[in-house]
């Protein structure tokens, strides 16, 4: 059975007005809310996905909710319970039956260092939001003590192999901020650029935004 394409969602999400700002694609947005031009908002965020049919349809036709994903993540993240040594295997292999390929051009975001075996897996757990993924980041950077670093990345699909899942999310708890998209494989993951987007200083603690940009194919 051949696999379906997903919808271009950021088509149908830009050009989008922030603020009385309007932004033609996400990474003019996730670039304004980084530079603190526009307020962080990931609820006002999901508000507008939730509005949106294409975002409507990627969840809609889903198999793919969050107690699935934490059961797939915690049985690919386990190493030594031999007794359940195929079940990660078994369970990607029925799920990514059920996934779709990402459209070319949709951008996703992820906070913080990119997990060293990504490449290796083919598994990364992504979001559209980047409000969401700006939040994250900025609790990630507080657990360091002497250099608060924040780690963007934006991950555009430039290939046609990209397939996983967009999450379904309980819209009664905080979980429906997330607006996750699990990527389940692709060919290559590439590292097309990196800046740093400011240098601030507060309470002697320094503080840089490192946006990184990614091609998935």
């Amino acid at each position: 059975m051949s696999k379906l394409t997903l919808s271009l969602l950021d088509s149908s999400l830009y050009p989008q007005v922030w603020e009385q700002q309007t932004f033609s694609n996400p990474q003019a947005l996730l670039l304004s809310m980084l530079n603190n031009e526009v307020t962080v908002d990931a609820s006002t965020f999901t508000k507008q996905l939730l509005a949106n049919d294409i975002y409507q349809e990627w969840i809609n036709t889903t198999v793919f909710g969050r107690y699935l994903h934490r059961n797939f993540t915690a049985f690919y993240q386990q190493t030594e319970d031999s007794f359940n040594v195929e079940m990660p295997a078994l369970f990607r292999q029925e799920l990514t039956r059920h996934a779709q390929y990402m459209p070319l051009g949709q951008v996703l975001f992820f906070a913080g260092e990119m997990p060293k075996n990504s490449r290796q897996t083919k598994l990364l757990t992504t979001t559209i939001n980047p409000a969401t993924a700006i939040t994250n980041a900025q609790k990630m950077a507080t657990h360091q003590v002497s250099h608060s670093k924040i780690i963007m990345n934006q991950i555009t699909i430039v290939g046609k192999q990209v397939f996983g899942f967009p999450i379904r999310h309980n819209k009664r708890t905080s979980e429906r901020l997330r607006n996750e998209v699990l990527i389940m494989d692709f060919q290559d993951l590439r590292l097309v650029n990196e800046v740093t987007i400011e240098d601030i200083k507060k309470s002697n603690i320094e503080s840089s935004i490192l946006l990184r940009s990614y091609e998935l194919r």
